[in-house]
């Protein structure tokens, strides 16, 4: 996929990209709808990809897949898309969900070769509770490497990958989970293909999504391809005092704090902040969801039994928190990892 700028959100819950939209959304207005995943190759226009479907999830990649890997990667989203095996909603959920396999085609590269590209491996469909979209952590992601990009010759971005490891968002719905073998697998290829297909001396890779599992799947896949000099980046790393000190870990108060602050038109504002109080009633604390996250059938009851919105967190931290600080934060360790991959290679 090119043209991330038509790709990337200015406007919450509008648009065909389903993770523009929340989870509260969502439940609205899947019913009856044509819910699309598309195989496209590297460079394929946002565009067309935009046009196959009201709602269109972001896209597996030709180049990042060969027939064992395609055929687990679909069957597992399949598994938990639009809702989880064995959920209530997945039994009550009437939509239809398909896969449109587009033609491999070979596209153009940009034309310049850059000497570092960055893109982001997130869990961009997954539940950010009723007020943030699905691909929140994509968001931050791209705001940072935007910002790199502005301030650093010959860094260019990538389409990121937008299919992780979660647990939180499953029993919730909306939210797809490929495993972390599979996440490594699917990594591996697409850093090859991005490899050969722009011809990168470098690569910087960074995500946003809280889970070590996620990101240790990341890291093995980077070094199980062909690259020779990458550097990889949790950008909430400097922010735990926090967020996870804080028992604020995800769709509270900093992820709200963060995407206000990249751009106050992807938060819902008929949630936020006239609702904050019954937003802050339905969360789920952080430890209950630690305790429930090795043992899904009982998250998954626990949800289905309670009022929880799929906030793990404190949304109420937001008015303890100086946004533009935290964004400042994330912006320095990255701006020192490009200095090392520049002086690297």
């Amino acid at each position: 996929m090119n043209n991330l700028h038509k790709y990337l959100p200015t406007q919450v819950n509008s648009g065909p990209w389903l993770t523009r939209y929340t989870h509260a959304e969502l439940q609205q207005r899947i019913t009856g709808t044509n819910l699309v995943l598309p195989i496209c190759s590297l460079g394929t226009p946002a565009d067309r990809l935009s046009e196959l479907s009201p709602l269109v999830l972001p896209p597996l990649y030709h180049e990042a897949l060969d027939d064992d890997l395609k055929a687990a990667l679909l069957n597992r989203i399949r598994q938990c898309f639009p809702f989880y095996e064995g959920t209530r909603e997945r039994n009550e959920v009437r939509c239809h969900f398909e896969i449109v396999e587009l033609p491999p085609e070979a596209h153009s590269p940009p034309p310049a070769q850059p000497r570092i590209l960055a893109f982001s491996v997130d869990t961009a469909v997954e539940e950010h509770g009723p007020h943030l979209p699905l691909m929140t952590d994509t968001i931050q992601s791209y705001a940072v490497l935007e910002r790199l990009a502005d301030e650093f010759d010959s860094f260019a971005l990538g389409p990121p990958v937008e299919y992780g490891h979660l647990t939180w968002g499953l029993p919730f719905g909306l939210s797809i989970d490929i495993t972390p073998p599979l996440l490594t697998r699917y990594v591996t290829r697409f850093t090859n293909a991005i490899l050969e297909w722009m011809s990168p001396r470098a690569l910087y890779v960074v995500d946003v999504h809280g889970s070590i599992v996620h990101r240790n799947a990341i890291q093995e896949g980077l070094r199980q391809s062909r690259s020779e000099c990458w550097a990889f980046r949790w950008l909430h790393d400097p922010l735990i005092e926090f967020a996870g000190e804080r028992g604020d870990q995800h769709a509270g108060g900093i992820e709200t704090a963060l995407v206000e602050q990249i751009n106050p038109q992807l938060v819902d504002s008929r949630w936020w902040p006239q609702r904050a109080e019954e937003l802050s009633v339905g969360e789920m604390p952080l430890d209950l969801a630690v305790e429930l996250s090795s043992d899904l059938p009982a998250f998954i009851k626990r949800v289905e039994s309670g009022s929880f919105n799929g906030i793990v967190g404190k949304v109420r931290n937001y008015f303890e928190l100086d946004a533009g600080q935290l964004m400042q934060r994330m912006l320095n360790v990255a701006r020192e990892d490009v200095r090392q991959l520049m002086k690297a290679k």
